[in-house]
This record gives structure tokens, C-alpha cells and sequence, in this order.
């Protein structure tokens, strides 16, 4: 291998069995990853996803490339791959900030779906914000309820936005918010990510789904996650919609730490390590009592302790 033949680049699409890889002059360069790639002994059905830095080898015949290193991450969302599976599935890597879709009707998006994703954002070292979309359709009582999840979320730590992607409100500020940075947008299948993104830059053309009239939940359409560059500057991150989200080597006593309203208060807990459930002089369950956390977020909290798709 001479050195000549090394290139590096960011991986822009990863199929499974093919990775889209973007160099700095913008090539983009069809690749196959070499060997076996591991992180924390995770096994993966993507060793290499979108965002990832890679460098390759550049087959001069083919001008294909063969991927044989993954440089650090910076960070990384990642999720179980199925709710049997013992196998992670990494959505993307490397992102400055990841805008969860919410929508609250047509379909709705759970609390324990959103914070699911945000307890893997929390834990693995990326800012997150709520985008709640479809705002074209939803009445007094759904605006009141956005509103009351709005003051929770906030309150928690996680900035808070409403906007129609169909009809173009506030569109503007979220364009504000991802020029100049990788941005993932993420949320359950018909939340509208694609037609959001269509809507922050006409020029893209990600795919859009409709709703199923059956279940009134998103059909599923894009199968992989594709970063695209957007003419103002900035890369955003369009990933598959989601049925489920569970949980992937959280440590149960690592739970709290990404609930930061609860993490705000542990130094006031009589207990150093307490798990904000049973022991006396608890801040946290103070602070319940009083109305000062959120009860929705809390019963969250119980959930994700219970739930054995966090192991």
C-alpha cells in the first residue's frame, strides 16, 4: 500500500454493505468497509455510520475505496437494533446537534419515546432539542399540551421549538439554528423530518412518506441515514424514522446522570450514589413533592430503571 492511495473522508450514507464516503474537494467515493470495526465490545449492525471520519484505500482500477480505519468519534447516537436484538445500531456519529421531530397527533410521538432519545443524547456527549412539528394541525387543546411540554422539557434543559414544516412556520429559526454545524434530525416514522428538511433548504429532495391510515403511523421511507450539505452552510442528518427506542450499555446507576434536572440536584441527596427512588433525604423526590420536576419525567425515569432493553 503506498501512501499516494490513502484518502480520508466522511462518510455521508452507510447501507449496510456499501458506504457513500465525502472527500474535502467533495468527491464522493462508493467504499466497503475492511475487517471488523467494535466499539465498548458493542456488536453492530453498522460499524461504520454516517458522520463517521474514515480513511481509505482508493482502488485505482474501479475508483472504489476500501475503508480500513474509523477515527475517533466525537460523540454518537446509538439505539438498539430491535427490541430482541442484542445487537446496536449506531443512527449517526459526530454530530453537533440532534433535533428530535415531535409530533403530537397524526401520529404522536410517546414521553418515553423522547426521553429515551434524549437519555442517549445526555449519555453520549450530544446537545439536544425538541422540533414539534405539524403545528398547522393541531387545536387549542393539542397547543395547550405542546405548551405544558414545552415548560417541562425546558425546564429540564432541553431548548424547545414549534413549527409547520407544511406550512412553513418558524422554519426560518431552524434554519438559523443549523447553519454551519452537522445536525441529525430524528423522530418516530411520519413525524415529518423529510419534509422539514425540504422546507430548511428546497434544493434537497429527501424522500417523504405518508401516513397509514390503518395505524395513523408514519410508513417507513428512508432506510438509512444521509447527510446532506445545505446551501446556507452545514450539513443536516436525515435518519430513519423509529418505532422504538431502547437503550444501549447504560449502567443503571448512569440513568439519573442524563436526567439533568435530577443530576442538578444529586449533590444536595443525603446519599452520593442515590438512586432517587427509596432512600431518605432524597433532593429529587423533595423537589417532586413540590412540584419542581416534572412527574411525566420522573415516571420516565422509573421506566427506563425497569426496562431491560437498557442492559
Amino acid at each position: 500500500m503506498t501512501q499516494n492511495q490513502i484518502k480520508e473522508g466522511v462518510v455521508v450514507k452507510s447501507t449496510g454493505s456499501w458506504v457513500s464516503v465525502r472527500t474535502p474537494d467533495g468527491t464522493v467515493v462508493p467504499c466497503k468497509v475492511k475487517g471488523q470495526f467494535r466499539i465498548k465490545g458493542i456488536r453492530m449492525t453498522n460499524p461504520v455510520a454516517t458522520g463517521d471520519r474514515v480513511a481509505f484505500t482508493s482502488l485505482p482500477v474501479s475508483g472504489e475505496g476500501l475503508i480500513h480505519k474509523i477515527f475517533t468519534r466525537d460523540n454518537y447516537i446509538i439505539r438498539k437494533a430491535t427490541k430482541l436484538s442484542h445487537e446496536a445500531h449506531i443512527i449517526a456519529a459526530n454530530v453537533d446537534h440532534a433535533f428530535l421531530i415531535v409530533t403530537l397527533v397524526n401520529p404522536r410521538t410517546s414521553t418515553g419515546f423522547i426521553d429515551r432519545f434524549l437519555v442517549t443524547a445526555t449519555g453520549y456527549f450530544v446537545p439536544a432539542s425538541l422540533i414539534f412539528n405539524k403545528l398547522d394541525i393541531y387545536d387549542s387543546a393539542q397547543q395547550n399540551h405542546m405548551r405544558e411540554l414545552f415548560r417541562i422539557y425546558e425546564d429540564a434543559g432541553y431548548p424547545c421549538y414549534a413549527v409547520s414544516a407544511l406550512r412553513g412556520d418558524n422554519v426560518e429559526q431552524i434554519r438559523d439554528l443549523v447553519r454551519d454545524k452537522v445536525s441529525l434530525f430524528s423522530g418516530i416514522s411520519g413525524s415529518g423530518k423529510s419534509e422539514l428538511i425540504k422546507a430548511i433548504d428546497p434544493h434537497l429532495d429527501p424522500r417523504i412518506g405518508e401516513i397509514s391510515e390503518v395505524h395513523r403511523k408514519g410508513m417507513h421511507t428512508t432506510t438509512f441515514a444521509e447527510m446532506y450539505d445545505l446551501a446556507d452552510g452545514g450539513f443536516i442528518i436525515d435518519t430513519p424514522g423509529i418505532k422504538e427506542f431502547g437503550l444501549v450499555h447504560f449502567e443503571e446507576n448512569e440513568i439519573p446522570r442524563c436526567f439533568p434536572e435530577m443530576d442538578r440536584l444529586l449533590p444536595q441527596c443525603q446519599y452520593s450514589n442515590c438512586t432517587h427512588i427509596h432512600e431518605p433525604g432524597c433532593a429529587v423526590k423533595q423537589a417532586l413533592e413540590r412540584g419542581e420536576i416534572s412527574q411525566l419525567r420522573y415516571n420516565s425515569y422509573l421506566s427506563i430503571l425497569n426496562d431491560d432493553n437498557k442492559r
